[in-house]
């Protein structure tokens, strides 16, 4: 079996996985202007929850999954409300740096909660990988790629077909104009961190099925800061787009660059990826050119 098609189709079903985590980015991003660096502590309390759902009460995968989403919404919904709302008007540089102190407690509270031990998920997907042909790809791959598509669709049709979605796109594109047009701006900003802590919580699962969970899990969210730089940070489609290409150069560089180098060059290629992008073009593939730096 020739090399480069599975290096591919692998890329493009681990991208798949790294583009709907970056929906979480990318949702905020469009309705708030915020960067949440929160994110990948969003995804590893999502795994945990999720996790031990179905260990400690022994609850099917469905379960578990409704019980994770109903978590993460509230999750969102509260630090929207007790730690976000009230830094509206703030400058933004100021807002970051309060995610990132978030991200720190979150993920004190899981060491706490969870301890620092790694776990393994039961099987939560049918184990048998998907034959191509001329490539094969594993399951827990396939069905991250599966889910990824399907956020990728729910979000595109809320963004551009709904009430809700045009109220998102109004409150992105002017605060002010939404509130004189009776848009409830405080309403989209919840909305939006509700969507976010959805999309990295399932994509917690995901990533935990295939390589286990820690507390260390977050820090792919960081590794996912580079695909939504290269898709822009306010595009739904340039997320998974950018997931997609960061996913296929990962996997030429593991099985090409590691063994020259001696390893450990999957894990920079992504930020090899982020310098070069932010140097040459720093709002993206897909961006809207106007995106500050911060």
């Amino acid at each position: 079996m020739d090399m480069i098609p599975q290096i591919i189709v692998s890329g493009l079903a681990a991208g798949g996985v790294y583009g709907l985590i970056a929906l979480g980015f990318v949702l905020i991003y469009k309705a708030t202007s915020i960067l949440n660096l929160a994110t990948g502590e969003f995804m590893t309390l999502g795994a945990f929850v999720c996790l031990s759902v179905m260990t400690q009460i022994s609850a099917p995968f469905y379960v578990a999954l409704l019980v994770t989403v109903v978590f993460a919404s509230l999750l969102g919904l509260v630090i929207e409300r007790v730690i976000l709302r009230p830094l509206i008007g703030e400058p933004i540089i100021a807002v970051i740096m309060v995610t990132i102190g978030l991200a720190s407690i979150l993920k004190g509270l899981t060491h706490i909660i969870w301890s620092p031990e790694y776990r393994s998920f039961p099987p939560i997907f049918p184990p048998q990988p998907l034959f191509l042909g001329f490539a094969i790809v594993p399951s827990g791959l396939l069905w991250g790629f599966i889910f990824a598509i399907l956020g990728t669709v729910i979000f595109t049709v809320i963004f551009r077909y709904t009430r809700t979605g045009l109220a998102m796109r109004a409150t992105a594109a002017n605060q002010q104009a939404a509130l004189s047009m009776g848009i409830s701006v405080k309403r989209v900003f919840a909305l939006s961190w509700i969507f976010a802590a959805i999309t990295a919580a399932v994509g917690g699962i995901i990533i935990g099925n295939i390589s286990g969970i820690s507390i260390h899990l977050g820090h792919i969210g960081l590794k996912v800061l580079a695909v939504i730089i290269l898709g822009g940070l306010d595009s739904i489609g340039g997320a998974i787009l950018g997931g997609f290409i960061i996913g296929i150069l990962e996997n030429f560089a593991g099985v090409y660059l590691d063994a020259f180098f001696g390893g450990g060059i999957k894990e920079v290629v992504p930020f090899v990826v982020l310098v070069i992008i932010l140097m040459i073009r720093p709002y993206g593939m897909f961006g809207k050119p106007t995106i500050e730096r911060v």
